[in-house]
């Protein structure tokens, strides 16, 4: 039998399927969630769970948590996968779950990437959730506040997954190799390595070292040592991004490239320039926010950063990717080093909020202008002062409304 297949079935079963824990001693990485204070574990100890939404990225034990819950807790349990899923296959559930509460037994559902899910398609679940229906676990990698309604969320525990660090992932390496290819020389260097590569995400890992002894054994000549060399991990690897250039991922880092230049770091600005464009996203995007950097975050300090800004903005229309990263990562390292003045944005701000406050304030009679003799008459333009006359060129006569005559917006 090869390694990997169900013997019973006579299929191949990927590694992440085959060693898929099944109770949370097993179950790798979330310590904060499953630990021995882990909220989830006490929940599982006491055999009651409320709603939850499971929140992280890919690999991180979401789906797994789910189906370890599932085995220990005498609820009727229930899978959906949202993207090829809908109300009509939610209803059948939730038919079976009100004849379940007549004979008080309790009914699970875990609905994978819930976020795909439209608004109405949420509302339909509220009800039942709110009720105690149904006990919703939802399983998603995008933001919940982005993706989920408020209503849904109201009712239900936001747990966040963090990403496997690569200790975690050398634990269960170690421990699958050794059941799995027990033949196989692979050495602390080689498992350190898959478990970088893997990007913090467990089920990529198992699927390298697949693909790694896969590529092994066609290189392997009978009667020469069973091992995996770092040249067969990197041909089988293209480390992933994660990243969604609409969801949280996408703010998360465009934020780290503005408070990295805010911050005068050159080093960090470039490296989260790269990052982001590394991932697809849109260089025009990038070059648009580093406009607005120039003027919110250095302004009058260096007037030149706004024009170097637009017209690297106008370069990257006329070249586009790849070759215009290397202007924005310049515009990066500039806007980084330049002196920083953000007082034409809390002008902005204050202003704002003036106009918000007072609404349509008058202009003062001294600066209208008297266009009709009427208008001269009743006192437009009196009193005005034409600067240019004066010795100094500078008059300090009232230009703001009578309720802001004395209002000071540049600090």
């Amino acid at each position: 039998m090869k390694k990997g297949y169900n013997q019973g079935m006579g299929v191949y079963e990927p590694l992440a399927s085959k060693y898929r824990p099944n109770n949370l001693d097993d179950f790798i990485g979330q310590q904060h969630l499953v630990g021995p204070n882990g909220p989830i574990r006490k929940f599982l100890e006491l055999g009651n769970v409320p709603s939850m939404i499971f929140w992280g990225p890919p690999g991180t034990g979401k789906t797994t948590l789910a189906y370890i819950i599932s085995l220990n807790l005498y609820y009727d349990f229930y899978k959906m996968q949202a993207v090829n899923s809908g109300k009509e296959d939610l209803r059948k559930i939730l038919k079976i779950a009100i004849n379940n509460q007549q004979y008080n037994k309790k009914t699970m559902l875990f609905l994978d990437e819930i976020h795909r899910w439209n608004k109405a398609q949420q509302d339909t679940l509220l009800p039942y959730v709110e009720k105690g229906v149904i006990t919703l676990i939802g399983a998603t990698t995008e933001n919940p506040s982005f993706t989920i309604i408020s209503a849904l969320l109201s009712r239900t525990k936001v747990f966040v997954f963090n990403q496997h660090t690569p200790e975690d992932i050398s634990i269960l390496l170690k421990r699958i190799i050794k059941k799995e290819y027990p033949d196989y020389k692979i050495s602390k260097k080689i498992i350190d390595l898959i478990s970088e590569l893997s990007n913090g995400d467990i089920r990529s890992s198992l699927n390298i070292l697949e693909m790694a002894i896969t590529l092994s054994q066609a290189n392997t000549k009978k009667g020469d040592k069973k091992i995996i060399s770092e040249k067969e991990i990197k041909e089988v690897v293209q480390k992933p991004l994660y990243y969604d250039r609409e969801g949280e991922e996408h703010y998360n880092i465009i934020s780290a490239i503005h408070k990295s230049m805010r911050s005068s770091n050159p080093d960090a600005a470039v490296y989260w320039v790269g990052r982001m464009l590394s991932a697809g996203e849109d260089p025009l995007y990038v070059a648009r926010r580093m406009i607005r950097f120039a003027s919110e975050d250095i302004g009058n300090a260096d007037p030149n950063a706004l024009i170097l800004a637009n017209s690297v903005y106008e370069a990257c229309q006329k070249i586009g990717m790849p070759e215009c990263e290397i202007f924005i990562i310049q515009l990066a390292i500039y806007l980084s080093n330049a002196k920083k003045d953000n007082s034409a944005y809390m002008a902005e701000l204050s202003v704002k909020e003036d106009i918000d406050k007072y609404g349509n304030l008058p202009v003062p009679l001294n600066i209208r202008n008297a266009e009709t003799k009427l208008m001269k008459d009743i006192g437009y333009g009196r009193g005005y002062e034409y600067d240019h006359d004066l010795k100094s060129k500078k008059s300090h006569q009232q230009c703001l409304p009578d309720k802001l005559k004395n209002r000071r917006y540049i600090k």
